[in-house]
């Protein structure tokens, strides 16, 4: 079903909604680091000013510059890690749109779902990137004290985050926010496995980038399977 669900999204990459909601995701992750990294740059600049005294030493007027340097090698090592878990997030409230396209080309026979308010999808979507970037950051921490279990700490994290909010995501359109959520638990181990399998191409650059895009369409395919599977 897992594998199945997987290659009908892949199948479906060239779908031009498919490519407009990748397209914008990436636009506005690409803003949100921007937009981090000018405050980062805002905030060393504020704090050094035009030159620093040093004891001994005197007074320092590349100092600023030199933090400057090290904010921007800082930032771009934050945002290889923060890129994916980002675009997710962001696209995630664009997801509902994915999920039509799936449900048109494959299941033509169910009525429309309803929308989304903008409201609720926003408030899922901070909510979401709020533990996907506190969680891979706790992770980075205990990564320096158990580097080698760092990929099965990074893959079986992230497969879980990804389809406990994918799946969550297609279940709602179609049985509601709670009975979305009892469906979950009763098939976490399922669930689980395939977010573990959506994860495993996070750390292919660029590639990395088609993942909230194939996630979203491969749990509403999985959701679909395991519905049926729960009203026969």
């Amino acid at each position: 079903m897992i594998l199945r669900s997987f290659l009908l999204a892949v199948g479906q990459i060239g779908d031009p909604r498919f490519r407009k909601v990748l397209g914008l995701g990436v636009v506005l992750t690409f803003a949100l680091l921007v937009a981090a990294y000018a405050l980062l740059l805002w905030g060393v600049q504020a704090l050094t000013g035009d030159a620093v005294t040093i004891p001994i030493i005197g007074e320092v007027r590349w100092l600023d510059d030199l933090l400057g340097f090290a904010s921007f090698i800082f930032m771009m090592v934050l945002s290889f890690f923060l890129m994916v878990p980002v675009a997710s997030a962001i696209t995630s409230m664009f997801l509902d749109e994915v999920a039509q396209a799936v449900e048109d080309r494959h299941y033509p026979q169910l009525p429309p779902a309803p929308k989304v308010p903008f409201g609720d999808a926003l408030r899922d979507t901070i909510n979401y990137l709020g533990v996907l970037i506190a969680a891979n950051v706790a992770a980075l921490i205990v990564a320096a004290f158990v580097f080698p279990l760092w990929p099965l700490i990074f893959y079986a994290l992230n497969g879980f985050l990804l389809g406990r909010e994918y799946f969550t995501l297609a279940a709602m359109r179609r049985l509601g926010r709670e009975r979305a959520k009892e469906l979950r638990r009763r098939h976490r181990g399922t669930i689980w496995l395939a977010g573990v399998l959506m994860a495993l191409p996070l750390s292919i650059p660029l590639v990395n980038l088609l993942i909230p895009i194939l996630g979203a369409a491969t749990f509403t395919h999985i959701f679909h399977a395991l519905n049926d599977r729960r009203s026969a």
